[in-house]
């Protein structure tokens, strides 16, 4: 399989907000989600993926078909003002792409682009992405990773190397 993960442009902004439609139908199982009066769940922060400087949106080609995105974010300590970390804000695989290793290398691929302090968290309810995530960190930090729990939410916890440093 030919995987692509490119920065989203603005013109592709609309296949982003229709993959979200995706995401989220998947995450009702473990959310409590209501679609709105148009039947849609919308997503209130996508506009300013294209107009924060911390926010960056990329979108997954598996054989030159759209398989996903990832919406990354990079956040500042508030307390210190110098501290920050960057952390997955939605990661969306489509299902026919999962247990395939594509998530596992696009993941792998984001963290090598963004070298710094990480945190990845996900709901405790949400099985299948505490089992992806926990084995995908495990094996890109070959096991040097926190991971704690709060308010209904798992985070682990890792720093990641700059490109030429990772293999």
């Amino acid at each position: 399989m030919n995987i692509a993960l490119k920065k989203a442009a603005l013109e592709e902004k609309t296949v982003i907000r229709n993959l979200l439609e995706l995401y989220n139908h998947d995450f009702s199982e473990c959310m409590d989600l209501d679609v709105d009066e148009q039947g849609q769940y919308g997503y209130p922060y996508l506009d300013e993926y294209w107009t924060d400087q911390d926010r960056f949106p990329f979108l997954i080609q598996a054989d030159g078909k759209w398989a996903g995105f990832v919406l990354v974010r990079k956040i500042t300590d508030e307390h210190s003002r110098t501290a920050c970390y960057y952390s997955i804000a939605e990661f969306f695989i489509m299902r026919k792409f999962r247990r395939s290793g594509l998530g596992k290398t696009i993941a792998h691929q984001i963290f090598r682009m963004f070298p710094g302090n990480w945190e990845v968290f996900w709901l405790a309810a949400n099985l299948p992405a505490q089992q992806f995530w926990r084995k995908t960190i495990s094996e890109y930090t070959a096991g040097d990773y926190q991971e704690k729990e709060a308010d209904g939410n798992v985070y682990q916890t890792f720093v990641s190397l700059p490109q030429e440093e990772d293999s």
